[in-house]
């Protein structure tokens, strides 16, 4: 069974600095692609930050410049450093994967639970 945990969320002033990690566990054959999207209350979930097909990064408009994402490591976690906190970026930031699990199915895409990110003073 394929699982993500997402960690890392918290309230920060703006201005302030993150990290996030999302980690897939289970018997795993390859990982096409995993990020983070976010959704704030009223709000469509929109990209926050991605990597695809390798060391292939693709950042959402708003996030562009401010944040980045690693490569996945060994351990099938990947992390996003978020800089320059706005309010704006109160949301909560949920991690995706697409992957082959290695007990077959084809391409699935899976979802953690989401972790909450509060930019306030």
């Amino acid at each position: 069974q394929v699982q993500l945990v997402e960690s890392g969320g918290g309230l920060v002033q703006p201005g302030g600095t993150l990290r996030l990690s999302c980690a897939a566990s289970g018997r795993i054959d390859n990982i096409v692609s995993m990020g983070w999207y976010r959704q704030a209350p009223g709000r469509q979930r929109e990209l926050v930050a991605e990597i695809i097909n390798g060391p292939n990064p693709n950042y959402g408009d708003s996030t562009k410049g401010r944040f980045t994402i690693s490569g996945i490591d060994a351990n099938n976690t990947v992390y996003l450093q978020m800089s320059s906190l706005e309010p704006g970026d109160t949301a909560v930031y949920y991690c995706y994967a697409r992957l082959t699990p290695a007990d077959g199915g084809g391409l699935t895409e899976y979802w953690g639970k989401g972790t909450q990110v509060a930019v306030s003073s």
